[in-house]
C-alpha cells in the first residue's frame, strides 16, 4: 500500500467522529484531538504541538480510553521526534501519564522502538558511506528524519490495526451473543464509554452493541451515566444518539433495579488492563455490575483488544489503580467548561474541605467474567491458561 493510501485510511474518522488525527501544517506537525471533556456541549478540537501538551491532554481526559491512548502515545513519540524533542524523555512522560491503561505504554514503546531501530540503521548506513566533515551535519539531519518517519509509520500502523481489531471484536461478540441470547431483541447494559471515542474504529464494547443495532438485534441500550465524570451520559449517549440507537440513560445506582426487574440481558464493558489471571481493571463501577450480573444470572462480557492483556501483571492485586483528584467528586463541572478541569472550576456539591475517595478504576475477578471478547477470539471460561494461549496465538 502506498503511503498516501495508508494515510487516508488512518485519517478517515470512524462514523465521522474525528477522535485523533495527525496533521502537518506549514508551521510543523501536530496531533489533533477531539476534546472529550467538552462533549456533548460542543465538538471542540485540542491541538498538541509538543509532547507536554499531549501528556496534559491525557491526564485531563481530553483523550481517554485504553485503545486510543495507545494510539495517542505512539503519535506522541512521533511528535517528539518530528519536533526535535528528546524522544526517550518524552516517551517516559507519556507512558506514565495514566498508569492503569496498559495500551498507553505499549503504544509509546512500539513507536519508540521503531524510532531507535531506524536511528541505528540510518546511522550505520551513514557511517559506511564515510561522509566528510562538511556533510556530517546534513547526514545527522537525514538520520533524525528517517527515525522520525519510522516512529510516525509505527503510530499509523497501530491506528490501522486498532480499527481492524474493532470490527473483528464486534463480529466475535455478535456471534457470542447469538449463542448466549438466541432470538435477538437484546437489552444490553454498558458502563463508561467504549465507542469510536476510545478507538481507531468503532470501539470495543460499544462496537458490539452497535453491531447488534445494525443487525436489528438491539432492543435497548442501557447507559450508566458513569460517575463522577459522566462518560456514559456525556459520551456514550452522544455516540448512541448519533448512531440512531434505542438507548436509555440511568444513574449508576439504578442498575440494580433494572436487573431485579429482568430488564438486562447482558452487560458489555471494556477494559483498561487485563491481568494474566483474567482480572479486569475497568472504569470504577464495573465490579458492582459484575456482582449484580452474577447474582441475576446475566452474562457479563468484557470486550477488549489483545493489547489490553498484560502477561506481566500476574493478578488483579498487582494492577496499579489510578487515584484521581477529590474535586471531581466534590464539584460538578459544566461540560462546556471541560469536565475534568482543575479544582474550583465547578459548582461545589459537598462542604468545603470534604475528603473524597476517587479511584478511576476497579478490578473485577475472572470468576465474575462470563467471557473476554478479543479480535483474536473469545475466552470463556476466563483462566490464566486460556489467556496465555490466546496471547501466544496473537
Amino acid at each position: 500500500m502506498a503511503d498516501h493510501e495508508a494515510r487516508a485510511q488512518v485519517d478517515a474518522p470512524a462514523d465521522g467522529i474525528p477522535t485523533i488525527r495527525w496533521e502537518e501544517p506549514p508551521e510543523g506537525p501536530v496531533l489533533v484531538l477531539l476534546d472529550q471533556t467538552r462533549l456533548p456541549a460542543e465538538e471542540a478540537e485540542y491541538v498538541c504541538t509538543d509532547p507536554p501538551s499531549l501528556v496534559e491532554a491525557i491526564r485531563t481526559l481530553v483523550v481517554r480510553g485504553a485503545p486510543v491512548l495507545g494510539i495517542a502515545g505512539a503519535y506522541g513519540v512521533a511528535l517528539a521526534a518530528a519536533r526535535g524533542f528528546d524522544v526517550d524523555e518524552a516517551a517516559e512522560a507519556l507512558a506514565a501519564a495514566r498508569p492503569t491503561a496498559v495500551n498507553l505504554a505499549r503504544g509509546v514503546r512500539r513507536a519508540q522502538g521503531a524510532y531507535h531501530r531506524a536511528l541505528a540503521g540510518a546511522a550505520s548506513v551513514a557511517a559506511s558511506t564515510g561522509p566528510d566533515a562538511e556533510d556530517s551535519a546534513g547526514t545527522a539531519d537525514q538520520v533524525a528524519l528517517a527515525a522520525a518517519v519510522a516512529a510516525l509509520a509505527a503510530a499509523r500502523a497501530l491506528h490501522r490495526e486498532d480499527a481492524q481489531a474493532s470490527d473483528r471484536m464486534a463480529a466475535h461478540g455478535l456471534a457470542l451473543l447469538g449463542e448466549l441470547l438466541p432470538g435477538g431483541g437484546h437489552r444490553l447494559l454498558t458502563h463508561c464509554n467504549t465507542g469510536a471515542l476510545v478507538s481507531g474504529g468503532r470501539g470495543t464494547a460499544f462496537a458490539l452493541a452497535r453491531a447488534a443495532h445494525d443487525r436489528g438485534q438491539l432492543r435497548r441500550l442501557w447507559v450508566d451515566e458513569t460517575r463522577p465524570l459522566l462518560q456514559g451520559a456525556r459520551l456514550t449517549a452522544w455516540e448512541a444518539a448519533r448512531a440512531g440507537m434505542a438507548y436509555t440513560l440511568l444513574t449508576d445506582n439504578a442498575a440494580g433495579s433494572l436487573f431485579s426487574a429482568g430488564e438486562v440481558d447482558a452487560v458489555l464493558v471494556g477494559a483498561d488492563r487485563i491481568a494474566a489471571d483474567g482480572s479486569v481493571a475497568n472504569k470504577v463501577g464495573t465490579y458492582p455490575l459484575a456482582v449484580l450480573a452474577r447474582y441475576h444470572h446475566v452474562p457479563f462480557l468484557v470486550v477488549a483488544p489483545v493489547t489490553t492483556i498484560d502477561p506481566d501483571t500476574p493478578d488483579g492485586a498487582s494492577i496499579e489503580v489510578e487515584q484521581r483528584a477529590a474535586h471531581e467528586v466534590t464539584e460538578v463541572t459544566s461540560p462546556s467548561a471541560g469536565g475534568a478541569g482543575g479544582p474550583g472550576g465547578g459548582m461545589s456539591v459537598a462542604p468545603l474541605g470534604t475528603q473524597a475517595y476517587n479511584p478511576a478504576f476497579d478490578v473485577t475477578p475472572p470468576e465474575l467474567v462470563t467471557a473476554i471478547v478479543t479480535e483474536e477470539g473469545v475466552v470463556s471460561p476466563v483462566t490464566a491458561e486460556a489467556l496465555s494461549e490466546l496471547c501466544g496465538r496473537s
